[in-house]
């Protein structure tokens, strides 16, 4: 999701279950509630897709080292096989 893509993108309308109290709340602190709103769910699309990221980097690098463990040592359950 690039930053540029927001001013082109299409709009689309939606229904939300808000907590009633906090959205009249929130509408005296802004002129433009869907504005803040699409900059808050902007900004957690891209924390989310960073950490799914990473935790895939993560489990990507965990099975290579063990891959490697593997061919220099050989499988650990070779000892007991019955083949």
């Amino acid at each position: 999701m690039k930053a540029n893509n927001q001013a082109t993108a299409r709009k689309r309308a939606v229904n939300l279950t808000l907590n009633e109290e906090l959205v009249n709340e929130a509408k005296t602190l802004t002129g433009n509630l869907s504005g803040v709103v699409e900059s808050l769910l902007t900004e957690f699309v891209l924390r989310e897709r960073k950490e799914r990221l990473q935790k895939s980097n993560a489990v990507e690098s965990a099975v290579a080292a063990w891959n490697e463990f593997n061919v220099r040592s050989g499988s650990m359950s070779d000892e007991y096989s019955t083949l």
